[in-house]
C-alpha cells in the first residue's frame, strides 16, 4: 500500500465530513445531563461518539487547513488553532464523561451533578477552575469557526457556501444562552452541514496546496463562486 499526499488529503476530507455528520446526529440522540442517566448505555454511547467526532474533526480540520494553507493566511491559522483547541477540549471532557463520572455516581453524586451543570448551563457548585471550561470552549468554537470560515471563503479553494455556513453557524452559538438547552443543541446543525460540505470538497480536490490552480483561485478578481 502506497501512502500519497492525495490519499491522506482525501482521508482528511472523509474525516471532516464524518465529523460533521456525527456532530449533527449527536444533537438528536444525546440524553439529558442528569445523574440518573450517567452510567447508562445511552450515556456511554453518546460520550464515546462525541469523542470520535472530535478526533475525526481535528484530523479533518488539519487536512482542510493544509489544503489551503497559503491562501488562508494568518486568519486561517488562527481559525485552525482555535477550532483545534475546541476539539481537544471536547475529547478531554468526553473522556471524563465516559470513564470517570459513571464511577462517581454513588460515592460523589453532588460532584457529578455539578460537573454536568458546566455544559448544561445549570448550577456547578464549587468546582473551582474547571468551571471556566464552558466559556473557554465557547470562545474557541466561536472564534475558530468564524475565522476559519472567513479564511476559507477568501481562499476560494474549498466550497465557499460551506465556508460561509461554518462562520454563520458558529456565530449562532451566541444565541445558545438565551434558549432552552434542548433547543440550543440545534444550533450545531449548520456547523455539521458545513463540515460535511468542506469535507466533500476536500475529498474531490486533494491537490497539494500552493499550486497554480490555487494561485488563480485566490486572486481577488476571480469570479467563480463554488
Amino acid at each position: 500500500m502506497t501512502v500519497t499526499p492525495a490519499a491522506l488529503t482525501r482521508t482528511a476530507g472523509l474525516c471532516a465530513a464524518a465529523s460533521g455528520l456525527i456532530y449533527g446526529l449527536i444533537q438528536f440522540i444525546h440524553p439529558d445531563e442528569t445523574l440518573e442517566v450517567v452510567g447508562t448505555g445511552a450515556w456511554a454511547f453518546t460520550s464515546f461518539l462525541t469523542m470520535v467526532m472530535a478526533v475525526l474533526g481535528l484530523a479533518g480540520l488539519t487536512g482542510l487547513y493544509l489544503r489551503q494553507v497559503r491562501a488562508a493566511g494568518v486568519l486561517g491559522l488562527v481559525g485552525y488553532l482555535f477550532l483545534g483547541g475546541f476539539y481537544l477540549t471536547v475529547v478531554s471532557f468526553s473522556l471524563i464523561e465516559v470513564l470517570v463520572l459513571p464511577e462517581l455516581t454513588d460515592d460523589a453524586p453532588r460532584f457529578v451533578t455539578s460537573f454536568l451543570g458546566i455544559f448544561a448551563g445549570e448550577d456547578t457548585g464549587d468546582l473551582g477552575a474547571v468551571t471556566v471550561a464552558n466559556p473557554v470552549a465557547a470562545v474557541l468554537y466561536l472564534a475558530g469557526g468564524v475565522c476559519f470560515g472567513i479564511a476559507s471563503f477568501r481562499a476560494r479553494i474549498l466550497s465557499r457556501w460551506a465556508s460561509v455556513l461554518l462562520a454563520a453557524g458558529t456565530t449562532a452559538a451566541l444565541a445558545v444562552p438565551l434558549l432552552p438547552h434542548a433547543a440550543a443543541r440545534m444550533a450545531a446543525i449548520p456547523v455539521g452541514v458545513a463540515l460535511i460540505g468542506l469535507g466533500i470538497a476536500l475529498w474531490r480536490d486533494p491537490r497539494p496546496a500552493g499550486g497554480a490552480a490555487d494561485a488563480v483561485a485566490a486572486r481577488p478578481d476571480t469570479l467563480g463562486v463554488r
